[in-house]
C-alpha cells in the first residue's frame, strides 16, 4: 500500500527543491501561535551557562549519574514498579510511533516542530523523546512551556529518555514527571564536586498541577499504568521491542542498568535501542562505555539479540549509518533535531567509519544547507558580508569538499572561487592549513551558541512504522513554513526486513 502523504513528503523535500529546504518560505507557519508570548530562550546566557555548569563539573571532578539513577532504581522497585521496567500498552502486530531528540528550549525553534509532527503523527500509538526533554537544567519548574504545552494536542502517550540536561537537575523534574516519583532523599557531597554542585529545584507542585492539565485527557495517559517505570525501560509489542536506555551526562552505563539491558537483549523478538548518546555521529564511532566493561554497541551487534536499529539524541540534526554486521546490516541514526538548536553538518567530513560509503550515509540538513545557512548567519552577525554564500554556492563547495555530487540540482553551473573556500574554511568546512580543528569547535561552541528563531529551523523529527516483517523509519523534516507545515517533507526514509 502506497503512502500517498508520505510521497508527496519525498517530492517537496530539500533534496528536490531550495523550496522544500525552506529557503522561499513564502509564509511563517502556525507555530508562532502556539507559542506562550514574549518566551525565548537563549545560550548567550550567562545564567543559563551557570546553570548548566554540571556538565564540566561531571567531566572534572567525576560523574554520580550512576549511583544516583541506582537511588532512583531502588526508590522505584520499592514502589513497586515491574522490576524488568516493561511497558505493556496493549500493541497489536502492526503500529506506528513518533520518535523526536532533544526538545525542550520553549523557543520558536521547538513549536515550529508541532504542527508538521501533529500532521504527519495523526494515528501514531505513542511517542517518544529521546534526551534533553528540558533545557537547560531539567528543572520540573519548566515543563509547562516546554513539554505540556507544545505537546498538548498529541493525543497518545509520552514516553522519555532523559539527556544530560535532564540530569543537571539530578533527574528530579524528569522522574517527577514522566514516573510519578517523589524526590530523593539528599545525600551530602562534602567534596569540591558537591560545593560547586547545581542542586536539584524543589518542584512547585501546584504549578505542575495546572500544566498537567494541558495534556491530562486519557487518551494521551499510559496505557494500564500510572506512569512510566524509571529512567530506562522496554517497550513490548508482539512485532518489536523498544528499548530505552539512560546516558546519564557523560555517557556511562551503570552495571544494574546494563544487566538489565543484558536480559532484556535476550529476547528474541527484533528491537530498536533508543539512547540519549548516538553510537555514530560525525563520521566517528562514540558508543557508551559500561561500567563492567566494554561497550553498548557490544550488545547490540550481538547476533542473539536481534537489534535492527540504534538511535541517539544528543547531537541535534539527522544522521544515517547502515553498517554492515556480519551478514546483516544495523541502521545507526542520530536524531536530535526535535527542538533545540542545530548542530551543523557541513563540518561532517567525507564520510567513511565502519565501512559506510559517503554515497550511503544520509543526513539533514544537507551539508550545503547548513553551510549557507551559518554564512548568512554569521555576514549578518558580523557584518562580513563576503562570507555569504548561496545554498547553490555552498552545495558546490561541499561537493568538491566531500568529492560527490550535489544531492539537490542547480539553478546553473556554479564556478567556486577563492572567495568561497575562505568563507568555507571560518566556518568550519574546509580544511585549513595545519589541521587547525575549526570543524570541531564549530560543532561543540559556534553551533550552539548560534540559536535562531525565524525559518528555515531545519527541525526533524522520525516516524516509525511496524508491522510483523518490516519496519519503516521516516525522517520527517519541520523548516517552519507553512508549506512544510501542511505537507511535511520526508528527508530519508529505510526499510527494515524483521522477518
Amino acid at each position: 500500500m502506497v503512502d500517498i502523504a508520505a510521497e508527496r513528503g519525498k517530492r517537496a523535500s530539500s533534496r528536490v527543491s531550495e523550496e522544500g529546504a525552506g529557503w522561499s518560505c513564502q509564509q511563517i507557519g502556525t507555530f508562532a501561535g502556539l507559542r506562550p508570548n514574549g518566551h525565548g530562550f537563549s545560550w548567550l546566557n550567562l545564567r543559563t551557562l551557570w546553570r548548566s555548569r554540571n556538565e564540566i563539573l561531571a567531566g572534572l571532578l567525576g560523574d554520580p549519574s550512576g549511583e544516583v539513577r541506582g537511588r532512583w532504581v531502588a526508590t522505584q522497585e520499592a514502589r513497586g514498579v515491574d522490576g524488568e521496567f516493561r511497558i505493556r500498552p496493549g500493541l497489536g502486530d502492526s503500529f506506528d510511533f513518533l520518535l523526536l531528540g532533544d526538545t525542550g528550549e520553549g523557543d520558536a525553534s521547538q513549536y515550529a516542530v508541532v504542527p508538521g509532527m501533529l500532521k504527519a503523527g495523526e494515528g501514531t500509538a505513542f511517542a517518544v523523546i529521546a534526551s534533553d526533554v528540558i533545557y537547560p537544567a531539567g528543572s520540573g519548574n519548566e515543563y509547562g512551556d516546554k513539554f505540556f504545552r507544545p505537546y498538548q494536542e498529541y493525543d497518545a502517550p509520552i514516553y522519555a529518555i532523559p539527556g544530560n540536561h535532564d540530569w543537571y537537575d539530578g533527574l528530579g523534574g524528569f522522574m517527577r514527571v514522566f514516573c510519578d516519583a517523589p524526590p530523593l532523599k539528599p545525600k551530602p557531597d562534602r567534596g569540591l564536586r558537591g560545593l560547586l554542585w547545581r542542586k536539584p529545584e524543589t518542584i512547585d507542585e501546584r504549578v505542575l498541577a495546572d500544566a498537567r492539565e494541558l495534556r491530562s485527557r486519557p487518551s494521551q495517559q499510559l496505557a494500564g499504568q500510572a506512569a512510566q517505570p524509571g529512567p530506562y525501560w522496554v517497550i513490548e509489542s508482539p512485532s518489536l521491542l523498544v528499548v530505552g536506555v539512560d546516558t546519564g551526562i557523560r555517557g556511562t552505563i551503570d552495571r544494574k542498568q546494563t544487566e538489565w539491558l543484558r536480559r532484556v537483549s535476550l529476547d528474541p523478538r527484533p528491537k530498536i535501542l533508543v539512547t540519549g548518546k548516538p553510537i555514530y555521529t560525525r563520521n566517528e564511532y562514540k558508543p557508551s562505555k559500561l561500567e563492567d566493561g566494554g561497550t553498548i554497541d557490544d550488545i547490540v551487534t550481538d547476533p542473539r539479540h536481534n537489534y535492527v536499529a540504534a538511535i541517539g539524541g544528543d547531537v541535534h540534526n539527522y544522521q544515517r549509518y547502515p553498517v554492515q554486521v556480519g551478514d546483516r546490516v544495523i541502521q545507526y541514526i542520530v536524531s536530535g533535531g526535535g527542538g533545540a538548536f542545530m548542530h551543523a553538518t557541513h563540518t561532517i567530513r567525507r564520510v567513511d567509519v565502519a565501512g559506510v560509503h559517503e554515497d550511503d550515509y544520509r543526513c539533514y540538513p544537507l551539508r550545503g544547507d547548513s553551510l549557507s545557512f551559518y554564512s548568512q548567519l554569521y555576514a549578518k552577525r558580523l557584518r562580513m558580508k563576503w562570507i555569504c554564500l548561496t545554498p547553490d554556492e555552498a552545495a558546490c563547495i561541499m561537493s568538491e569538499q566531500i568529492k560527490n555530487t550535489p544531492v539537490r540540482p542547480m539553478d546553473g553551473p556554479v564556478t567556486v572561487t577563492a572567495r568561497m573556500r575562505w568563507a568555507a574554511r571560518l566556518l568550519g568546512s574546509w580544511p585549513w592549513p595545519f589541521r587547525l580543528p575549526v570543524d570541531k569547535v564549530f560543532h561543540r561552541y559556534l553551533s550552539e551558541l548560534s540559536d535562531w528563531d525565524t525559518p528555515p529551523f531545519f527541525k526533524q523529527f522520525l516516524r516509525v512504522s511496524v508491522t510483523p516483517d518490516r519496519l519503516t523509519l521516516r525522517c520527517f523534516a519541520a523548516t517552519g513554513c507553512l508549506q512544510q507545515e501542511l505537507e511535511p517533507p520526508v528527508e530519508d526514509e529505510v526499510v527494515i526486513g524483521l522477518s
